[in-house]
């Protein structure tokens, strides 16, 4: 099993930045691939960006590449989602998950392990 905390959600203005942080335990996640996905009221869950193991390969949503950075810290078992530029349409909960084999892909149902979310509002 693996748990995973996120962090770092709040309100903020249109232009502004905000860090998400997820903290992962339990199980190793050597080898595995980390992912962000968001969900806006009304709407389906979207895929936001992931990363593999070493760091050296990434995929963005086109909605926020450029604006968005995926990082992640091995040593403290942290995947970061800085979010820069941001906009009204990126409010949404925010979710961290975790792919528990190598292959970056974009569906939610690639994914084993998921977060329980942090809330990112963004006024105009």
């Amino acid at each position: 099993q693996v748990q995973l905390v996120e962090s770092g959600g709040g309100a903020v203005q249109a232009g502004g930045s905000l860090r998400l942080s997820c903290a992962a335990s339990g199980r190793t996640l050597s080898g595995n691939v980390m992912g962000w996905f968001r969900r806006a009221s009304g709407t389906a869950r979207e895929f936001v960006a992931s990363m593999n193991w070493s760091g050296t390969s990434t995929n963005y949503a086109d909605s926020v590449k450029g604006r968005f950075t995926i990082s992640r810290d091995n040593a403290k078992n942290t995947v970061y989602l800085q979010m820069n530029s941001l906009q009204s349409e990126d409010t949404a909960v925010y979710y961290c998950a975790a792919k528990m084999r190598t292959g970056l892909v974009t569906q939610a149902w690639g994914y084993d392990y998921w977060g329980q979310g942090t809330q990112v509002t963004v006024s105009s």
